[in-house]
């Protein structure tokens, strides 16, 4: 009767040095850390082209803006008085007119100056697009390390007896860039 519980135990550990419990843990750690990689990638499809529409619009006000401000400037030049003028009523009015349409201009950029950012824009853009990478190569990074990991316990005794007995398991495939062009970042276009 003492030999049985003798045996169990034994039985009990041998199991449990064959990976019956670690190698679902580590295979689960994997589909966890291609999850996450799978993350960044939508993170990126999501938030790159927010943010290029974003800064494009801001570039594009402000572009209005001080086309606008050029155009008036040109036209209030234009406009000549000369002291012989002065007693022309359609002159002094047209030369009122550009120069109330320069300053209209001008307000209107004063007022405006506070939302010309488009410099800041492309910094914060520049600045999203490298943390995206970032984080992107950081999952890619936990990923391979997991992989490398699960490989290795299911291929080293003595959860490799476990890992084929209990779960038939096969190594698992790390990260690799294979489409062609997959190894160059997306490119952020501005144009039309």
């Amino acid at each position: 009767m003492t030999f049985r519980p003798v045996v169990l135990l034994a039985l009990s550990a041998s199991l449990a040095g064959c990976g019956i419990n670690s190698v679902p843990t580590a295979e689960e750690n994997v589909k966890a850390r291609w999850a996450d990689v799978q993350n960044q990638y939508q993170r990126r499809a999501d938030l790159i082209p927010n943010l290029v529409s974003t800064v494009k619009a801001a570039g594009a006000q402000e572009k209005e803006i001080l086309t606008e401000v050029t155009q008036a400037r040109a036209s209030a030049t234009q406009v000549q008085v000369s002291g012989d003028d002065l007693d022309d009523p359609a002159k002094m009015q047209a030369y009122q007119r550009a120069q109330a349409g320069l300053t209209l201009s001008l307000q209107r950029l004063q007022e405006a100056y506070p939302e010309l950012k488009s410099q800041a824009n492309y910094t914060t853009l520049m600045s999203q697009l490298e943390g995206t990478e970032n984080r992107i190569t950081i999952a890619r990074n936990d990923y391979n390390s997991a992989v490398q990991a699960y490989n290795t316990r299911i291929r080293t005794f003595p959860d490799a007896i476990g890992a084929k007995i209990f779960y038939g398991a096969e190594p698992k495939v790390p990260f690799e860039a294979t489409t062609p062009g997959a190894d160059t970042a997306p490119k952020v276009d501005f144009g039309s």
